[in-house]
């Protein structure tokens, strides 16, 4: 049951962060990115005890991606910092 809860949140995460961002209320940035990242995450989780390893697969890559995002985000504002 926990799994199947955190499942649904990852859910509404990702279908949230594609929403806000398709009605230009967020940015492709470190917000949109962190909802896809925790989003990933809890699909997997909920996915793992049903051994559906075709969709966990999928999940942990988009959560690896959004991660990999947020670390490119990050390093651009610390450069454009450095230059001021």
């Amino acid at each position: 049951m926990v799994f199947d809860i955190l499942g649904w949140l990852g859910t509404i995460t990702i279908l949230l962060a594609y929403f806000l961002l398709s009605i230009n209320k967020i940015k492709n940035d470190i917000c949109y990115q962190t909802l896809n990242l925790i989003g990933g995450l809890l699909m997997a989780i909920g996915l793992f005890p049903k051994s559906a390893w075709f969709s966990f697969t999928l999940e942990i890559i988009w959560a690896i991606i959004a991660f990999l995002t947020i670390l490119k985000i990050q390093k651009k504002k610390s450069q454009k910092k450095s230059i001021k």
